[in-house]
């Protein structure tokens, strides 16, 4: 068994409810970000809807209890101040390969990721959204320090600084693995709807 913080109260949790969480949503009803999932844990959850943070909109069968009070777990909480995403995105490694789509922009190949300076920092490069692209182990070596002429090699597409919206836009063709049923009316995943 887990203790678990209830309303200020510990009390003791099975294992699994640590499992349950929370679907965050802006006050626009969007998720907060598609990759990653903007997920709270349970506990975070119960605590923003103590302090009249959030409105919790759908909850899981499971419930948790404190000296006083009975509550089910939510599973899709709505914040009540609209939280103004960033314009621009912040230059990460997971935004990169977000951006380039988890794929080698040498050779399309998926999998195991890094990334390559298009122009070489060894000549002048800089690492700058428009200078960096994910590339996959074998054509970063076949790369090196050479130009892309020079490496008889070409890009799928040019690397650029995305937008906000589209870095959205791209995570959500990756669901996670969990989806939980009350989190499908507030997620737009790329599927085809049914007639």
């Amino acid at each position: 068994m887990l203790y678990g913080s209830f309303a200020g109260q510990f009390v003791r949790q099975p294992a699994g409810l640590r499992d349950h969480p929370a679907l965050v949503l802006n006050a626009d009803f969007r998720p907060l970000s598609y990759f990653p999932l903007s997920l709270w844990p349970w506990q975070e959850a119960i605590k923003a809807a103590f302090l009249d943070r959030v409105q919790i909109v759908a909850e899981y069968d499971e419930v948790v209890h404190s000296p006083s009070i009975a509550m089910r777990l939510p599973s899709v909480v709505v914040l009540r101040d609209y939280v103004k995403p960033a314009r621009y995105p912040a230059f990460t490694r997971f935004n990169l390969f977000l951006r380039d789509e988890f794929a080698c922009q040498y050779c399309g190949s998926r999998g195991e990721m890094t990334f390559d300076h298009v122009i070489p920092r060894s000549r002048g490069g800089r690492t700058t959204w428009e200078n960096v692209v994910a590339a996959c182990g074998p054509c970063n070596l076949r790369k090196a320090s050479l130009t892309l002429r020079q490496a008889g090699m070409s890009l799928s597409r040019p690397p650029r600084r995305p937008d906000a919206v589209e870095l959205q836009n791209k995570g959500r063709k990756f669901p996670p693995n969990f989806l939980h049923d009350s989190w499908m009316d507030f997620l737009y995943w790329d599927a085809e709807l049914e007639s």
